[in-house]
């Protein structure tokens, strides 16, 4: 079993159906998680809509089963109603089998404990992968119990708590579900909203047709952008393949950064609730430590990756955290990400500003900013290295990679965790002086 060095990432399982992931690991990994799981008690499992997951969570059960754990299956769900379902029920853990927003031919496996706690490679992960690996775990005398188990209703209830449902205007508002699970949750919503929903490619189809679901990628949204702009709507919303990751759109077609959406989200919650604690990552840009600090909150910088964001508010008992990768996560959601709580929250703020969406999104569209960008390199500390010596007269920190402030703008280089690549993101004042940083950046790097 030592392919599974191979398929145990930072924060989950992923790997091609067949060659890396099938029923034999798929059943090792979660007789491992069942005997690795610190609390006793039952496990949720939950799965996509790829062709393959059917049959994943079946294994993935049975060897929960072989370890004495009772399992509530809960189907064809959101990521983000895995996390509800352990912290709500109270569960001692959680098994969703998703590769995100990966190609059809991939798959993958996301885990929590109680609490809805995530399992990182350095909070449980690699001792699950070490368990895997043994031939010989015993099982448990007594073979856990199965049962299906339907949690929508309560879902949409615990999403619809985030806002004030009366203050709710009639919106038109364009779904990209990208064929992944918001095409299946997403309606259920819609009945207790006065939204005019237009749907776009609602039907699950893991070998995603029409675009790959992952929506912080330009090329996924022209179609919705279109959409929205054909339909004259109010908003757009487009979804991951799990359904835990949302960007919006402007009714002029432009697509709201996770800095933006962090900084909007998090203007909204302080003004009902002043004072409080708001979590923002490495890569998000200089307008969200402002928005909360000229809104009375406490900004706190932490590490990309929700397993390091997710304890992270425990510690500081943040309300709201944002990643500018679109990961949103609400304390009163058990501190997890949830793609549909933050479209929910986002339309709730849009309904009670009276505004566009482009309008609002103004106020937080102050700096200029790169996408961020992969580079392939053979060495990444050492290019790390290189950057922080050209810089060595600068300001710098090494939260997470190397961020460097000069006086009109920054960049941050993070390493890949599983690939010999470096991510750059960077932001200026204004669109000259991030110019010249990334051609200077970029230079030391390809040198």
């Amino acid at each position: 079993m030592d392919s599974l060095d191979k398929i145990f990432l930072a924060y989950d399982v992923r790997g091609k159906v067949g060659s890396e992931l099938n029923k034999t690991t798929v059943g090792q990994i979660g007789r491992a998680f069942g005997e690795w799981l610190p609390d006793k008690g039952t496990v949720a499992v939950g799965r996509d809509m790829r062709p393959d997951s059917a049959e994943l969570a079946k294994a993935v059960i049975d060897g929960l089963r072989k370890q004495g754990r009772d399992v509530w299956d809960i189907g064809e769900v959101t990521s983000d109603m895995i996390y509800f379902t352990v912290g709500h029920y109270e569960l001692a853990g959680g098994i969703m089998i998703t590769a995100s927003h990966n190609p059809g031919e991939y798959n993958g496996i996301k885990f929590c404990r109680e609490g809805a706690k995530p399992v990182g490679i350095e909070t449980g992960l690699a001792d699950i992968r070490e368990l895997a690996k043994q031939d010989n775990i015993e099982s448990d005398k007594n073979l856990g119990k199965y049962e299906t188990k339907d949690v929508v209703e309560d879902w949409i209830e615990h999403v619809l708590s985030f806002v004030d449902s009366k203050k709710l205007k009639p919106l038109k508002v364009v779904v990209d579900a990208g064929n992944g699970m918001a095409g299946k949750i997403f309606p259920e919503l819609e009945p207790y909203v006065p939204f005019e929903v237009t749907e776009m490619y609602f039907e699950l189809d893991g070998t995603f047709p029409n675009h790959i679901a992952n929506p912080i990628e330009p090329e996924n949204i022209k179609d919705l952008i279109e959409r929205v702009k054909k339909e004259k709507a109010d908003v757009g919303i487009a979804f991951d393949g799990d359904g835990d990751r949302a960007v919006l759109i402007d009714e002029q077609g432009n697509a709201l950064s996770g800095t933006t959406m962090t900084a909007m989200l998090a203007d909204y919650f302080l003004q009902k609730q002043s004072g409080t604690t708001i979590l923002y990552n490495a890569t998000c840009g200089w307008i969200v430590p402002e928005t909360i600090e000229s809104g009375g909150g406490k900004p706190i910088r932490t590490k990309v990756g929700h397993s390091f964001i997710k304890a992270d508010m425990r510690t500081h008992d943040a309300l709201f955290a944002g990643e500018s990768s679109g990961h949103y996560y609400f304390r009163d959601n058990f501190m997890a990400d949830s793609g549909l709580i933050a479209a929910v929250v986002g339309l709730g703020l849009i309904s009670e500003s009276g505004q566009s969406v482009s309008k609002i999104a103004q106020n937080y569209r102050k700096y200029y900013h790169i996408p961020e960008t992969n580079f392939e390199v053979s060495d990444k500390q050492a290019v790390i290295d290189k950057l922080s010596k050209e810089f060595s007269t600068k300001k710098q920190d090494m939260l997470d990679g190397l961020t460097v402030y000069t006086e009109n703008s920054w960049f941050n280089v993070r390493p890949s965790n599983t690939e010999p690549i470096l991510r750059l993101n960077a932001e200026g004042k204004d669109k000259e002086s991030l110019d010249s940083l990334v051609a200077k950046v970029t230079a030391v790097i390809k040198s």
